[in-house]
C-alpha cells in the first residue's frame, strides 16, 4: 500500500510516493505546474491516499485538491497537534505552528531519537529545537537568503540584489551583502544549537534549497536531511493506519 505525501511550500510544491517506508519516487514541481501532478504520477502505483500541508495559500491548495481528484485518491489536509508520532508541541498556541514546521519535527523525531536542531533553509528559514524526550521546545523564523538579498536591493537606494560569494572578510559590496546573509543566518542557526550542544548525540538537521550553501560555514554537528516534511508525512500516514 502507498501514500503520496505533498508539501506545498511557498515556491515549490514536492511530492514522494512512499510504500511502507520507503520512497518509490520524489520530485517537485512549481506552484504554476500543480495541474501537471497526475500525469506524473501516471505510471506509478495508484496510492491509497494523499497527505498534504500547506503553507502558499489557498489558490495552491484548490489545485492541490483538483489534481487529487484527478488521480481518484482521498486527501487528508495535516496540522499541526499537541502531539503526534512521539513528538509533543509546547507553542503557546500548537495550532498556530506551521503544517510544515510540525511535519518537519516528526520527520526529524522518526529519524533521529536524540535531541536536534531541525533547519529548513528555503524561501523562509525555520530553526526549531527539538529535545531528546522529543518535545518541540520553539524556534525561529528568519527571511531566507533570498529574502534577505531581495530586502536590501528593495528598501535601500544604492544596494544591488547581490550575487556575489561568500567571503569570511568582504571586500566588495556583492560579497558583503551576500556573507552577510550567509552569516546571520548560520549565526541563528549555531546560538541555537547552544542549549543542545552538552546533550550526547546532539546534532542540527539541515535541509532546504540554501542548505548546501550554509552547510560549510557551520561550526556544530549537522547531518543533510533532505525532504523531511515528506518524511513527516509517510510517518503521519503510519499512524494513522
Amino acid at each position: 500500500m502507498t501514500v503520496l505525501c505533498l508539501d506545498c511550500g511557498n515556491t515549490r510544491l514536492k511530492w514522494g510516493l512512499n510504500a511502507q517506508g520507503r520512497w518509490l519516487e520524489q520530485g517537485a514541481l512549481s506552484l504554476t505546474d500543480i495541474a501537471r501532478l497526475p500525469r506524473l504520477l501516471g505510471a506509478l502505483p495508484r496510492p491509497r491516499r494523499a497527505l498534504a500541508c500547506n503553507v502558499a495559500g489557498e489558490r495552491a491548495g484548490q489545485a492541490i485538491e483538483a489534481a487529487a481528484a484527478k488521480l481518484g485518491v482521498p486527501l487528508l489536509w495535516m496540522g499541526s497537534r499537541v502531539e503526534q508520532c512521539g513528538v509533543k508541541n509546547s507553542y503557546e498556541d500548537p495550532g498556530q505552528l506551521g503544517a510544515d514546521r510540525w511535519a518537519a519535527l516528526v520527520g526529524a523525531r522518526a529519524q533521529r531519537q536524540g535531541a536536534c536542531l531541525v533547519v529548513t533553509a528555503g524561501t523562509a528559514t525555520t530553526i526549531d529545537v527539538l529535545d531528546g524526550a522529543g518535545v518541540f521546545q520553539g524556534g525561529l523564523i528568519l527571511p531566507g537568503i533570498d529574502l534577505m538579498r531581495a530586502a536590501l536591493a528593495g528598501n535601500t537606494a544604492q544596494l544591488p540584489l547581490a550575487t556575489g560569494e561568500f567571503k569570511a572578510v568582504p571586500r566588495n559590496t556583492e560579497d558583503a551583502i551576500v556573507s552577510g546573509c550567509l552569516q546571520a543566518t548560520v549565526g541563528a542557526i549555531e546560538r541555537m544549537f547552544a542549549p543542545l550542544a552538552d546533550q550526547a548525540g546532539a546534532v542540527c538537521l539541515l535541509s532546504g534549497g540554501a542548505a548546501e550553501n550554509l552547510a560549510p560555514l557551520l561550526g556544530i554537528p549537522f547531518l543533510g536531511s533532505d525532504n523531511l516534511v515528506l518524511q513527516g508525512l509517510a510517518r503521519m500516514d503510519r499512524e494513522l493506519d
